[in-house]
């Protein structure tokens, strides 16, 4: 894909490819925005810290889709209309 508004791929970064099992990653979350939401909807598993590891989640960086699942989850979360 080219890179546009709801898609951006860095293959310059150091640690990309960060995520297996996928072809084409979307890196524009590449810090996911619904780390902090709780039931977030992605593969998720909580350390024993306490931390979110996210690690196997590779929800946000599917292209197209992923950038629509982080903005209607976002909506949903703040419920605000103008998102």
């Amino acid at each position: 894909m080219e890179n546009s508004f709801n898609f951006f791929k860095n293959t310059d970064c150091k640690y990309y490819p960060c995520h297996k099992g996928i072809k084409e990653i979307n890196c524009l979350f590449c810090y996911c925005p619904l780390y902090f939401i709780k039931k977030c909807g992605g593969n998720f598993k909580i350390e024993k810290n306490g931390y979110k590891n996210c690690t196997d989640c590779i929800l946000p960086h599917v292209p197209v889709k992923g950038y629509k699942y982080v903005n209607d989850k976002l909506k949903d979360y703040i419920n605000l209309s103008f998102i």
